[in-house]
């Protein structure tokens, strides 16, 4: 997973939104808990934000420079593959902009 340590080199902000007791929420708290420290561990200058609402759909927003914004909806996702949509986020970024958190 060597993508995890170049999530500061494509994104400016990681948001993850997710309800606190909401089934379709279970698995994004799961990854929320086995994931963050490593994360915030591997880029810990990238703004990792978790936003907790009741009875929202869980969804991951990547912010790139310049305010591009692009978001994926967790709902029904596994851990494994919310993981894969990140990965997805990390490697589809933008090109040609200089990141900020290098």
């Amino acid at each position: 997973m060597a993508w995890r340590s170049k999530l500061s080199q494509s994104l400016r902000e990681l948001r993850i939104h997710m309800c606190q007791t909401g089934v379709a929420s279970k698995a994004t708290r799961e990854f929320v808990v086995k994931n963050y420290k490593d994360l915030k561990t591997q880029n810990p200058r990238l703004p990792i934000l978790i936003r907790e609402c009741s009875g929202i759909q869980p969804r991951l927003w990547a912010r790139y420079d310049y305010g591009v914004e692009r978001s994926i909806p967790l709902d029904g996702l596994s851990e494994p593959e919310i993981n894969a949509k990140l990965e997805e986020l990390v490697t589809t970024a933008p090109k040609g902009k200089t990141p900020i958190h290098a």
